[in-house]
């Protein structure tokens, strides 16, 4: 192939692409989506890291198995991932992480509720919860701009 060729062949990828782009172009947040993807898989990756570190400090205070639980939530464009661990005084420890600009961070427990500072990069925790029937809620927002709550269902800590 020649330098007309590969001219030829650019010109020609060129206008299909500009076609594409008059029939059917690109969602305007679709950047948006693919950064909180990407987010979202990053914190899979650093949570299993996490784990792994996790695992080998709790194991020296005997911790098995079914003392932790780790929890995913999804709304939207908000995907929220708790992980719970029991405490040596036998209360739970709430690590999370958001892949939302997050306001306002709450832990609800019947009549109790604590409260989180939202940290860069969408990390929070809550040290020496009571084990119970548990719900979070946030103020996030969207995609769009918009301030809009978050709760999780009820769960188990």
């Amino acid at each position: 192939m020649d330098t007309e060729d590969f001219a030829a062949d650019a010109a020609l990828f060129a206008r299909l692409r500009a076609t594409w782009d008059d029939i059917d172009p690109m969602p305007a947040d679709m950047i948006d989506r693919m950064v909180a993807a990407v987010a979202v898989a990053d914190l899979s990756r650093e949570y299993a890291l996490l784990t792994l570190v996790e695992g080998a400090t709790i194991g020296a205070v005997r911790t098995t198995p079914a003392e932790t639980a780790t929890l995913q939530f999804n709304r939207g464009d908000t995907t929220v991932l708790l992980h719970v661990s029991v405490t040596a005084s036998g209360k739970r420890r709430i690590d999370g992480w958001v892949d939302a600009e997050t306001l306002a961070i709450r832990l609800v427990q019947d009549d109790a509720d604590w409260a989180a500072d939202p940290a860069e990069q969408g990390r929070f925790a809550f040290d020496e919860i009571p084990a119970g029937m548990t719900r979070l809620r946030m103020a996030v927002r969207g995609t769009d701009g918009a301030m809009k709550e978050f709760e999780t269902p009820r769960f188990e800590a």
